[in-house]
């Protein structure tokens, strides 16, 4: 079993020391950068900030966000007592290898979009020698954001959590009334730096695949792509599974939630074909009455998922599936590359080319140089006075297909 314990935090600030007192967080800036510097040779500098809910800042070229954790030694994937600092995240930024990446606004407008205006985070910029190749650019600062989140999470480790859930391996159904209900994963696998992670190892190798959730909520998964910053599920969103964490609290009471789907999104068609046969191979064994499909990027991905729902209609097996919308700044064009006439449930989480004029803000953190290149920007996005032009895609989160988004709609 499982348990992720919760610790609130209150205030986040840099100190001579590490402490966690009265959920007051202090991180001694000079030990953690050391810890860092000295644990990969190939970071040339780094600078390392705060941003706070409601300061006037912004963080540009974000690459990844990570929720920090700790755990005891020698407890094993899915067991044991995982503690989070539930409002931290680490946040790690940098120069743009190839292109996209985002912004996160702690203020202003922008703030109202992305889940990240709401927590404490601590930002890594990080720069890197100049010998690597973009690959091994994006695993330094891929590998740095998820130490220095471990390494902030071990002031929980002695800590009382504020709030335990516990997750187990699913059991036989509770009710044999109740629906069969799985989950359908999608994790970007296209290479070209489009690329998940499982258990450390790069995910394209071993999906599809069933899995048991529980493994899910305890770091399995970590981000290593650069898709638009709106539709990136980031590591913590990885780690905080809104589809998951739902489906868990839902088993037994009003469904039978059987488990979940990983699967990839290929670039080439046969590889897409050959994946969505491999997943509805596997569901065959699950005897299932409904899926639930979410998706990661969009265009290439689209594809992926409505080949999908057209196989499960095919058997018999209801979906409902969760994706974004690129529909025009007007909202009028084609909002989708592909669909098929049995998506009839789908749930939009926005539409990414919404455009936004977004309010100058005190502090930049991350390269501004670098900022016309992220996608939903353009050569004259950045005006005089600092304030910025950009489409909803260009925020990190704003439109995340897991569904752990801001934006709803209401009945006009």
């Amino acid at each position: 079993m499982l348990t992720i314990g919760r610790t609130w935090i209150r205030e986040l600030k840099f100190g001579r020391e590490w402490s966690l007192r009265d959920h007051i967080l202090t991180v001694e800036k000079n030990g953690l950068r050391t810890f860092l510097l000295e644990r990969d040779s190939r970071i040339d500098k780094i600078v390392i900030s705060l941003a706070r809910p409601g300061e006037s800042v912004r963080i540009l070229c974000v690459k990844d966000v990570i929720q920090p954790w700790s755990k005891a030694n020698g407890e094993p994937a899915g067991a044991g007592l995982r503690q989070v600092l539930s409002n931290v995240t680490v946040v790690t930024c940098g120069k743009i290898v190839g292109f996209q990446e985002g912004i996160i606004d702690m203020s202003g407008v922008g703030a109202s979009y992305s889940p990240f205006a709401k927590t404490f985070n601590l930002v890594l910029e990080i720069g890197v020698v100049k010998e690597l190749t973009a690959r091994q650019h994006e695993e330094c600062v891929r590998e740095t954001g998820l130490a220095a989140a471990e390494f902030l999470g071990k002031a929980v480790l002695c800590q009382p959590p504020d709030k335990e859930e516990r997750f187990a391996s699913l059991a036989p159904p509770v009710d044999p009334l109740l629906s069969r209900i799985a989950y359908v994963y999608p994790l970007l696998t296209q290479g070209l730096l489009h690329d998940s992670y499982l258990w450390g190892k790069n995910a394209g190798n071993g999906l599809p695949q069933y899995i048991e959730p529980h493994l899910l909520l305890d770091g399995a998964i970590t981000s290593g792509n650069c898709v638009s910053a709106c539709d990136k599920n980031t590591t913590w969103h990885h780690q905080n599974n809104p589809i998951i964490l739902e489906l868990f609290r839902r088993h037994g009471r009003d469904l039978n939630f059987v488990g979940v789907l990983l699967t990839c999104e290929p670039v080439r068609l046969a590889q897409k074909e050959e994946a969505a046969a491999k997943v509805i191979e596997i569901a065959g064994n699950l005897h299932l009455q409904g899926v639930i499909l979410s998706k990661e990027g969009f265009g290439n991905p689209d594809a992926d998922q409505m080949m999908l729902i057209r196989k499960f209609a095919e058997m018999g097996v209801k979906t409902v599936a969760i994706s974004d919308e690129f529909a025009g700044a007007d909202g009028c064009s084609q909002s989708l590359a592909d669909t098929t006439a049995e998506a009839d449930a789908v749930v939009s989480v926005g539409n990414a080319n919404e455009r936004l004029l977004l309010p100058p803000q005190a502090v930049i953190l991350g390269p501004i140089s670098d900022f016309t290149r992220l996608a939903g920007s353009y050569p004259q996005s950045l005006h005089a006075d600092g304030s910025l032009e950009i489409e909803l895609q260009g925020i990190i989160g704003a439109t995340n297909e897991l569904g752990a988004q801001t934006l709803s709609c209401r009945e006009i």
